[in-house]
């Protein structure tokens, strides 16, 4: 088959999230011979065209606009859909497989997908199908309908009252939805979107065990050596439980201080308040910035942990950072709001929390940092459990199912 991936996020230049995932399945089905194409965004003008990317035929857009026009332009976003439609007219292949299209391919190119080729999927990795932004606890609940008010609460003067009726729109062009949890997949549905079969992410668990003296070598870099490393991988911001996580990490300071905290990911304005915070508490020596890491980088940092965290305040679809340590044996203290709940085992391969929680989120990271047994049997189920239901062959098979079915 001619399959066509369109992503606007994927790697070199983005290795997180689901530009990840579009990538993993994508040379996937390169290696068993299908025609791969991919159609995805860049931010600078002169990198737009055409290119190779271990053997995937790499369509590269150009588009920029101010973020006050998103909820419109999201939707229906001239500049973009044009020179998509020209690859799509191109190529024209037998099935087009979206990921993540809601901010600059808009909800349209969906529709054109439909025109040109025989069969549309969409994976959904968020809530943005049916709310504007990322979406908090409510009265204690994360799955729950979104009303009005929540959508004007979040979007402010970039409010656009039509916006979710056109989105359901463009998705009756879309031959099945995929959601990355049942947890996704039941909050889409409570808001009324049809048509929804779960398919968790998966992961090649052998593609994320490396070298030891590779792994020392990166502790030697980033001077880890001698210490207990907790891994954050992500965006260190107030929706990911960055206040909350910094404060939990001043009560773990004062009964377990031989740790530092790896913040793994692109820096952004948000940054400077968590530094700040850490500065006031004291740990301004306790966190480290890699900044962006590239796959392998980025493989080596989870490899040199010793626990991984993930604190997210708001719904989460899947949560890859929690898989992505448990590929490399390693325990998680992970949120329990969406998916995570679904990948992580309270008490088998990790702990589960409300990161509101500070006190016990603190605890839970003390408990993993001194006893290292546990840790280690933590990791190592959470390795198995990785590999038993989260396999990238498994989310492979049931996906060109779907592909062959059309």
């Amino acid at each position: 088959m001619k399959i066509l991936f369109l992503s606007e996020e994927f790697p070199p230049e983005n290795t997180g999230g689901a530009g990840l995932i579009a990538y993993n399945l994508a040379r996937e089905l390169n290696g068993l011979g299908h025609d791969i194409f991919v159609v995805t965004h860049t931010g600078k003008k002169s990198d737009e065209g055409e290119t190779n990317l271990n053997g995937l035929k790499i369509f590269k857009v150009y588009g920029s606009y101010h973020p006050r026009w998103q909820s419109w332009l999201s939707l229906y976003n001239p500049l973009i859909i044009s020179k998509i439609r020209r690859v799509f007219k191109k190529i024209k292949p037998d099935v087009i497989h979206a990921h993540n299209i809601h901010y600059y391919f808009s909800y349209h190119s969906l529709k054109l997908a439909k025109k040109y080729s025989k069969a549309v999927f969409l994976t959904v990795h968020d809530v943005m199908p049916v709310n504007f932004g990322k979406l908090l606890l409510k009265n204690n609940k994360y799955v729950y309908k979104v009303n009005i008010f929540d959508q004007i609460k979040e979007a402010g003067k970039r409010y656009n009252p039509f916006r979710n009726t056109i989105i359901r729109h463009y998705l009756k062009y879309v031959d099945k939805i995929f959601a990355v949890s049942n947890s996704l997949k039941e909050l889409l549905e409570i808001n009324g979107l049809k048509n929804i079969q779960t398919i968790y992410n998966g992961i090649d668990v052998n593609e994320w065990e490396l070298d030891g003296i590779k792994v020392g070598e990166f502790k030697n870099k980033h001077n880890l050596n001698e210490k207990k490393v907790i891994i954050f991988s992500g965006r260190l911001i107030e929706a990911k439980g960055g206040d909350q996580l910094i404060k939990s990490l001043a009560l773990v300071n004062r009964e377990f201080s031989n740790f530092v905290l790896l913040v793994v990911g692109k820096e952004w304005a948000y940054t400077e308040k968590i530094k700040k915070i850490s500065q006031d508490l004291g740990l301004e020596k306790k966190l480290m910035f890699t900044g962006y890491l590239k796959e392998n980088e980025l493989k080596l940092a989870y490899n040199s942990a010793d626990v991984s965290i993930f604190p997210s305040l708001c719904f989460e679809g899947f949560g890859m950072a929690n898989l992505e340590a448990m590929a490399c044996r390693k325990p998680t203290i992970s949120t329990f709001f969406g998916g995570p709940s679904e990948v992580v085992i309270d008490g088998e391969t990790g702990n589960l929390i409300n990161p509101n929680n500070i006190k016990l989120m603190s605890e839970k990271i003390i408990d993993l940092l001194k006893n290292s047994e546990k840790a280690k049997k933590f990791g190592e189920a959470g390795y198995q459990r990785a590999k038993k239901f989260f396999s990238l062959d498994k989310q492979l098979k049931i996906t060109l199912e779907y592909y062959y079915e059309k």
